[in-house]
């Protein structure tokens, strides 16, 4: 037991240092990939980094003391289920803490008073109902195709739980573009800023509050792909070196879709992804049941 919860402090250690890393040049790279698929030369894959430095120079106007604290305890929660799921920990922990994250980044936004934070806020919670009941179908899918809710277990098992759980792996792929915010169902915020007049729930949220949002996206966006990749994980150690490589076929997969998508209204994104949450969900489980 204390092992077990030492190597999940190591973990969440790690993953708070290398995961904002990684996510500023995959918001990076996002970028440089946007940029050509527009006819675009696009700005340097650092352009993220160089934007945060930037909000954090600056100073910290808000309009309550109360916004930043729910916007810092959102992003603690994203780095511990990081460190948690990629330390090898509990699944089903790592998935309430990110929605835990969420609900607090949700209160930052309607702590401004802003009407325009407000209806994004609003807008944020239908996507949090959208993609919610799959994020659960995952984790039930996980343990019925493995056996246990530990992703550290994925290492011994003979063949991975893609085996078992591809249809799983479609919805979570579908919801994805949810949970990275991006077109069609960035209803909320986007991360472009062509995109956006008033920017929904960061409309009030400025300087060191602002550049947090910013990292806990990119911590976000390592955590969901490992999502991706778990589903190629098996006792054969090349198998890791396949999960990545999926993981970033997935990730331009959705740039790709955000930009060749127009965003929809929140009743298209709910009522879509509450059909391939239930066809997916039911199908898939119905199987698992039977092997």
């Amino acid at each position: 037991m204390i092992s077990s919860l030492l190597v999940n402090v190591i973990g969440i250690v790690v993953f708070a240092i290398v995961a904002p890393v990684l996510g500023c040049l995959l918001g990076g790279l996002d970028r440089v990939i946007s940029a050509r698929m527009q006819g675009r030369v696009g700005p340097p894959i650092l352009q993220p980094y160089y934007d945060v430095r930037k909000l954090l120079a600056k100073d910290n106007v808000s309009t309550n003391g109360a916004e930043s604290i729910y916007v810092t305890t959102a992003l603690v929660f994203a780095i511990v289920a990081g460190g948690i799921f990629y330390s090898g920990g509990n699944i089903l922990l790592s998935i309430f803490l990110v929605t835990m994250g969420a609900l607090f980044f949700i209160i930052a936004a309607y702590s401004s008073r802003s009407p325009y934070a407000e209806i994004g806020a609003n807008r944020e919670i239908m996507q949090v109902m959208a993609y919610e009941p799959m994020v659960l179908i995952l984790a039930v899918g996980f343990f019925m195709a493995s056996g246990t809710f530990n992703v550290g277990d994925l290492f011994s098992i003979d063949c991975p739980i893609i085996c078992k759980a591809w249809i799983i792996f479609i919805g979570l792929l579908f919801i994805l573009t949810i949970k990275l915010r991006k077109s069609p169902f960035d209803i909320s915020m986007s991360h472009h800023a062509h995109q956006e007049i008033v920017r929904g729930m960061t409309t009030e949220m400025s300087g060191p509050t602002l550049a947090k949002v910013e990292v806990m996206h990119w911590v976000e966006n390592v955590l969901f792909l490992g999502w991706v990749g778990m589903f190629f994980i098996w006792s054969n150690p090349l198998s890791i070196v396949l999960a990545i490589a999926v993981a970033f076929l997935a990730f331009f997969l959705e740039i790709l879709i955000d930009n060749n998508f127009a965003r929809v209204k929140w009743q298209a994104m709910l009522k879509s992804a509450w059909i391939v949450a239930l066809v997916t969900g039911v199908v898939n489980i119905a199987l698992l049941m039977f092997m």
